[in-house]
């Protein structure tokens, strides 16, 4: 089988990416920023049922330096460029979200493009797709591009959709023959293996533990982090692939208050701390005046907005499980691992 260099393992979506690639017999590479966080990938890999994980080589890189990178790529065959900046989603200067992000996209390229990688796959984003536009009925597809001319697009929308067009404009002027395709996944939910998990986890956790006494009216399209790893390695060896991107959601948008009633409805007396009721807005504008998290949902109140995985799943078979079964499998996660309250 293959050589695949999956950049950031010790993350959500990279490690389930590892998991996937191993049973499938590819020989699989990754980075971490720090090699003290091999052992944590391997106990990760243990708790998703790898059978090797220690067949797994490390490397260690960083978006923000050169260093590794060429080390990384060497005999590689794909790279899967999961890795994404650490920051929050509204720093004091949006460069310091955009700027390694699009420049660790271009430092992962280059290395990919000097080994002689056959195709890298890229770990976009919807944020990338449906930011800074107006109200609309049409799904939002691959076609479509966030306007970073809007006045409310932040900073994490705005460093997902330079970073795209980067490398979508790398391959195109110098890539030299090297093939690009994009997996741009809506809110990625589904087992947690370790402490390391996507924001979108963490409204779950939130949730379980009494955190919210209300939710924010909040809508978004869900993926389960297993289906995106699938379309990462679908969008890996398939012919098809090659040049296009692929918008990864389950089906329609949920509420965080849609989210909550699931898990009262499947957990019993383990969601008693979930809340009942929505925030109305004009609470949230007053809570954003002193905090952040709350300011940056501003934003998004009320706003829906669908998307259409039929491109994936036409081209590329792809299947996505529900909304229900990954909100479950979120939650269970998160209580087997003792990551939310007793």
């Amino acid at each position: 089988m293959s050589t695949v260099l999956v950049t950031g393992g010790s993350g959500f979506i990279g490690v389930h990416t590892i998991l996937q690639l191993l049973a499938a017999g590819h020989a699989v590479r990754t980075t971490v920023r720090n090699p003290v966080r091999n052992a944590d990938v391997i106990a990760m890999l243990r708790e998703g049922g790898a059978v090797a994980p220690e067949s797994v080589g490390f490397v260690t890189a960083d978006l923000t330096r050169d260093d590794g990178w060429r080390e990384a790529a060497a005999g590689c065959d794909y790279v899967l460029h999961v890795a994404s900046p650490l920051g929050a989603h509204m720093p004091a200067d949006d460069n310091e979200l955009i700027i390694p992000a699009r420049e660790g996209t271009l430092r992962v390229l280059r290395a990919a493009r000097e080994a002689g990688v056959r195709r890298v796959v890229l770990t976009s984003s919807f944020a990338a797709i449906g930011y800074g536009h107006p109200p609309r009925t049409t799904p939002f597809d691959e076609t479509v591009w966030s306007n970073l001319d809007s006045g409310d697009v932040q900073a994490y929308p705005k460093s997902k959709t330079l970073a795209e067009r980067a490398a979508w404009d790398f391959v195109a002027r110098e890539g030299g023959g090297l093939e690009l395709a994009a997996v741009n996944p809506t809110a990625v939910f589904g087992p947690a293996l370790g402490p390391d998990f996507s924001e979108s986890l963490g409204i779950v956790k939130a949730l379980l533990d009494g955190a919210m006494p209300a939710v924010p009216r909040i809508h978004f399209g869900l993926v389960d982090v297993r289906d995106v790893a699938d379309l990462h390695l679908r969008a890996m060896t398939s012919p098809k692939a090659a040049g296009e991107r692929f918008l990864a959601v389950s089906g329609e948008p949920m509420s965080i208050l849609e989210i909550a009633r699931v898990l009262r409805a499947t957990l019993g007396g383990k969601a008693r701390r979930v809340p009942r009721f929505q925030a109305p807005d004009w609470l949230m504008r007053i809570a954003a005046r002193r905090n952040p998290m709350a300011r940056a949902a501003l934003p998004l109140l009320g706003k829906v907005r669908r998307s259409t995985s039929a491109k994936a799943q036409k081209l590329l078979g792809w299947r996505p499980r529900g909304n229900e079964e990954m909100i479950v499998a979120t939650a269970e996660s998160l209580i087997r691992l003792g990551l939310v309250k007793a």
